[in-house]
């Protein structure tokens, strides 16, 4: 955006130029755009947004004060915003967001007439992961954008859009969704050339209704995007067929598919069939379902006409997987960053697959199930005691149910707090813990007082009669 100057991003925006000529008619444009005044920086265009108990256009004048190069705000409060800083420049639209949406899309047509592609990923479970994938998978060979962190909402995708550089030429956007036209919009303004659905599953049932809903959802990618263009999808996905269409080329990957894994080899490296191509790449990890997520990625790579080589080493998004060395040889699975029955399942194979000793799993309530929620976390803790867990931690009162169907040692407990208080008295040496749950859990702070507090490892042998908090139900 640094070549836009005001009266160019009021036309795009469609929203009215305020402020001095000698101000707005700058030919250097704003180098980065932000949503917060407390971090705005010199040289940014800030948008002020309504949220549901306040209104960000308030904190103009702040914003503008910290050397923003400008404003984008409500009719309500832009006055006020050149009050502040006369001269400024101030734009006023009845709708930031719809404005930052705008921008989001011109400067995406701004790329692709620069020769830069777009892709977009979304998903039930992975979908972050295999971004980060794919972005390795890239950068070697392109000059790559990706969406920072959890930036793939109608509010995080325009700024991630926006943050890319002049000389992207490859950007990559996260696309997340909590109900019906979700995907849908954020399609609308990424524009993709290649439409990557990693998985479906359930997950926001409460607001969907049902797996199809689901499906139905995730297919708006597929809809949206332009005859000629390029959807990715797992080859066993029967859900998604109604949603294929024969305008918009379909690349498939997983067993079966036009994009697989031929053969795993020592130390980590994997053939992979990629159309009539063979790739033999080196991933900086082992994990099943992030396997999975490379077949994905590569099917988007493939589609782009990239071919991958060599290593690929994954710097994956926080409290996903992350792996931490205890005291006592315990290690630490930082799984807790989001949690449904799909990413729980995959979760729980990593832990079986790679605890050398005792395998234990702190598991919190899975959210926005609806009315399945019972019955769908009853299945979580007979699947964990089927994959051989020694001990079941269930926090929260959605949790509670896997307690009931676990045949082991299982422990319910009210909160996080209780959680890590009980690991602490119940810990034994060599154990792997896994920690996952919904983010409304805040199971990072099992993670946390883990990582920071002593505790007090229990011989394997004789652990018998240790104290339990009051808060924590007897096992059963």
């Amino acid at each position: 955006m640094r070549g836009w100057d005001g009266a160019r991003i009021a036309e795009l925006a469609g929203a009215q130029l305020l402020g001095a000529p000698s101000r707005t008619g700058r030919s250097a444009g704003p180098s980065r755009v932000g949503i917060d005044s407390r971090t705005a920086a010199p040289g940014e265009l800030f948008v002020g947004l309504r949220g549901e108990r306040s209104n960000g256009g308030r904190h103009a004048p702040a914003a503008l004060a910290a050397g923003a190069w400008g404003v984008l705000v409500d009719a309500e409060h832009a006055p006020g915003a050149l009050e502040a800083a006369p001269g400024a420049v101030v734009l006023a639209h009845p709708d930031p967001l719809a404005a930052l949406q705008a921008l989001a899309k011109a400067w995406r047509r701004e790329l692709a007439e620069r020769g830069a592609s777009v892709v977009a990923i979304t998903g039930s479970t992975g979908k972050t992961s295999t971004k980060d994938i794919l972005e390795a998978l890239l950068s070697p060979q392109r000059r790559v954008a990706a969406s920072p962190e959890n930036f793939n909402t109608e509010i995080g995708l325009p700024l991630a859009v926006l943050a890319a550089p002049r000389d992207t030429e490859v950007l990559i956007l996260e696309m997340a969704m909590r109900g019906a036209g979700q995907i849908a919009e954020l399609t609308d303004i990424a524009e993709p050339d290649v439409g990557v659905i990693v998985n479906v599953g359930l997950v926001h049932l409460e607001l969907l209704g049902s797996l199809e809903q689901i499906a139905a959802a995730k297919g708006e990618l597929i809809a949206g995007i332009a005859p000629g263009k390029t959807v990715v999808v797992p080859c066993d996905e029967p859900m998604l067929a109604a949603h294929l269409r024969s305008d918009v080329r379909t690349v498939t990957f997983g067993e079966g598919g036009e994009v697989r894994l031929l053969r795993r080899h020592a130390q980590g490296a994997v053939s992979i069939r990629a159309g009539e191509r063979q790739l033999e790449l080196r991933p900086s990890f082992s994990q099943a379902h992030n396997l999975q997520n490379l077949l994905a990625a590569v099917g988007a790579a493939h589609a782009l006409g990239i071919k991958p080589r060599g290593k690929v080493d994954v710097r994956f998004s926080a409290r996903r997987g992350e792996r931490h060395a205890l005291d006592g040889g315990v290690v630490l699975i930082d799984d807790c960053y989001n949690a449904n029955p799909m990413s729980t399942r995959a979760a729980i194979d990593e832990l079986a697959a790679t605890a050398p000793a005792r395998r234990v799993a702190v598991l919190g309530d899975m959210l926005e199930l609806g009315a399945e929620s019972p019955r769908l976390h009853r299945e979580i803790g007979a699947y964990a005691a089927a994959r051989g867990v020694d001990l079941l931690v269930a926090v929260g009162p959605l949790a509670a149910e896997m307690r009931d169907a676990f045949t082991g040692e299982a422990h319910a407990v009210a909160d996080a707090a209780a959680a890590a208080e009980l690991l602490r008295r119940r810990l034994r040496n060599r154990d792997t813990v896994l920690v996952k749950g919904s983010r409304g859990v805040r199971l990072e702070r099992v993670v946390d007082a883990l990582s920071a507090g002593p505790r007090s490892l229990q011989d394997p042998v004789a652990d018998a009669g240790v104290p339990v908090p009051a808060a924590v139900q007897e096992p059963r």
